[in-house]
């Protein structure tokens, strides 16, 4: 019953997104016509395409994703791309990888990125705004690892697992949903796994996410 309230709710919310955005991508269509070289209107396109996905994933809440054979490295940089212009120009953004790699892999485009950019908030609330993030890849004959590592206050050891939990937050707003969807989505949905790799207080933390080759 709890779960059908969510999915309800979800697909309540992206139908309410639905209308204003399609409103705004047309808006943004007049702006890209008249002023073509004004800055500000490519940034405000991007930001429209992102409440597109932020719908679109709310819809599909409930739903069996569908996964493709997509190059991860570009999902990630892809990213960290579009946080980066909208985080402190204190938060450095570390891409511990060769970015012109191609690692093709069965993922959800629209769930993955939802991942990254989960963890990679947590991240930049754990550092309060101020730190560095690093992003590595590495892979063995039959997964990918993914570490995200941040210069944040840590992590206390009791709460490893706890962080996962539906509704468990540190912070004084939000319903401390967004990493337990991001556990789901890699575990339920890509069949991998997520945890604390490792963490000290006041020094940091790192997630990793383990995906299957196959």
């Amino acid at each position: 019953e709890n779960n059908q309230v969510w999915v309800s709710m979800s697909k309540e919310t992206a139908h309410q997104l639905g209308t204003p955005t399609s409103s705004l991508a047309g808006c943004v269509e007049i702006l890209n016509q008249k002023y073509p070289e004004m800055p500000q209107a490519r940034e405000i396109a991007l930001d429209v395409e992102r409440l597109e996905k932020i719908t679109e994933r709310f819809s599909r809440i409930g739903a069996k994703p569908v996964l493709n054979n997509i190059n991860l490295v570009a999902i990630i940089t892809g990213t960290i791309d579009y946080l980066k212009s909208r985080t402190s120009s204190k938060v450095s953004f570390i891409f511990d990888f060769d970015t012109s790699k191609e690692i093709l892999i069965p993922l959800n485009a629209a769930l993955f990125e939802w991942v990254i950019e989960n963890i990679s908030k947590n991240a930049i609330d754990a550092m309060e705004g101020n730190g560095k993030i690093t992003y590595q890849i590495a892979e063995t004959d039959r997964s990918i690892l993914i570490d995200i590592s941040d210069t944040g206050k840590g992590i206390p050891k009791r709460a490893f697992k706890k962080i996962f939990n539906p509704g468990y937050t540190t912070k004084q707003r939000g319903w401390g949903l967004g990493l337990s969807l991001t556990k789901r989505i890699i575990e339920e949905f890509h069949k991998g796994r997520i945890f604390v790799r490792h963490s000290e207080m006041g020094i940091g933390s790192s997630i990793r996410i383990v995906l299957n080759k196959q």
